[in-house]
């Protein structure tokens, strides 16, 4: 189980789920009407038919939920026609996407809503499924043949739950040697190389011109949050507060460093650029900055009840102008979170809240990744979001996305019974 974000002080609790099986009467009939909401994206009965059964495979107490065991599994489940369906049948996922938005606005849609991005790593045998090759997997930690996922998720007072997701493909699946791999997956013609952070500023960006869903916050960790191509999606609209984690050796300084422009007459530099005023500090590593604050300005605060006791850090925040090639770039707050004890472990965070905002929603803010962490823990280990052997391209989005809409189907039923809080967790049906 993992620890709840802690709820006294907060903006808002982001509660739990805690369906249980005996809960629930008429799960198929109430299935059904959320299957009846998809109805448009699919051209035959076939298809929609076949929607139903994957996703009724996912509730299932089956211990592997691929294909295969689903089709045998449920009534009138044919496995071929199963297989076709997933990795080839069409799909309107642009509008399977917006129809989903606006069924967890209607649940969960809050204007304080937080969007929240993170990977997961999904571990492979062989080199035929899209997108294969051996990075990082979070779920085994440690670098492993895996498919890699850029998820978008969502977090209000009123639930959690996914959003989108992307397949990450790594570079050398574009070139010209992987042309015959890239044919068998069935690859876009027109996909091309994307890094993370762009895949999640793609997502970041339709949901916005979506216009559906509420939300003010949007945090990630520091895959992201380094990222000027993330960073520059969130800042392209007004409205949005980011809440990001860097890298220790980020470079800024406290305060804004003055600058000046070289004199046409300047040796050894060029007339007009823009530099640093003589006498100015060099920008620091924010390793360096943290170390120097002094104790009187660190803030020891809860952050969630642990398996444990409850369990504390200590944070402080200082206005910070980012370096960007030796030059300011732009002014956020620094927010830095250490442990407690003789030989401190730093993280660091920065944001472009307003000037007013106090410490408390920082150490809110720090927390609230647990919802996109707990999407994970449950899809995995109630709906079989790991158990996929499809191997093209559509196939892994189309699996994807079944997940998310079963996640939620569960969290929409918890909140139509006005369930409350508990350490239970839901049982599939």
């Amino acid at each position: 189980m993992l620890a709840a974000i802690r709820t006294e002080g907060d903006l808002y609790s982001v509660p739990k789920f805690c369906l249980e099986k005996e809960d629930v009467e008429g799960f198929v009939e109430e299935l059904r009407g959320f299957h009846n909401e998809f109805r448009d994206c699919f051209s035959r009965s076939e298809p929609r038919e076949n929607f139903f059964q994957y996703m009724a495979g996912q509730f299932s107490p089956l211990e592997r939920k691929s294909i295969e065991p689903i089709a045998l599994q449920v009534d009138g489940g044919n496995v071929r026609a199963m297989q076709r369906f997933v990795s080839d049948a069409p799909w309107n996922e642009k509008a399977m996407i917006a129809k989903y938005h606006g069924l967890v606005n209607d649940d969960m849609g809050d204007p304080a809503g937080v969007v929240i991005f993170d990977e997961s790593g999904f571990a492979k045998k062989g080199e035929e499924s899209a997108g294969v090759a051996r990075q990082y997997c979070g779920s085994t930690g440690k670098v492993d043949n895996c498919q890699v996922g850029v998820f978008m998720a969502y977090a209000s007072p009123h639930g959690y739950t996914f959003l989108d997701s992307r397949l990450y493909v790594p570079e050398p699946w574009f070139e010209e040697a992987h042309r015959e791999r890239r044919e068998k997956c069935r690859f876009p013609e027109d996909l091309q190389f994307k890094t993370k952070p762009q895949l999640a500023a793609d997502m970041y960006r339709e949901l916005r011109s979506e216009g559906i869903l509420p939300f003010k916050y949007v945090v990630a960790d520091s895959v992201y949050g380094n990222s000027p191509d993330f960073i520059n999606a969130i800042e392209e609209q007004v409205g949005a507060t980011y809440f990001v984690s860097v890298r220790s050796n980020t470079l800024a300084w406290l305060g804004e460093p003055a600058t000046e422009t070289v004199p046409a007459r300047s040796k050894g530099r060029p007339a007009g650029k823009c530099v640093i005023a003589q006498g100015e500090d060099k920008p620091r590593e924010l390793a360096e900055i943290a170390k120097g604050i002094n104790g009187f300005f660190w803030y020891r605060r809860k952050v969630s009840e642990g398996t444990k006791g409850p369990i504390e850090y200590e944070f402080t925040k200082r206005r910070i102008t980012l370096c960007n090639d030796g030059l300011p770039q732009k002014t956020v707050w620094l927010i830095v979170r250490r442990t407690i004890g003789k030989k401190p472990d730093y993280s660091y965070y920065i944001s472009n809240a307003l000037l007013s905002t106090r410490l408390p929603t920082f150490v809110w803010l720090s927390g609230v990744r647990w919802a996109i962490e707990q999407c994970f823990e449950e899809a995995k280990t109630e709906l079989g979001m790991d158990h996929y052997e499809v191997r093209k391209y559509s196939g892994w989005y189309h699996h994807m996305l079944t997940c998310m809409l079963a996640h939620f189907f569960l969290w929409h039923i918890n909140i139509r019974l006005g369930k409350k809080s508990s350490i239970h967790y839901f049982v599939a049906a």
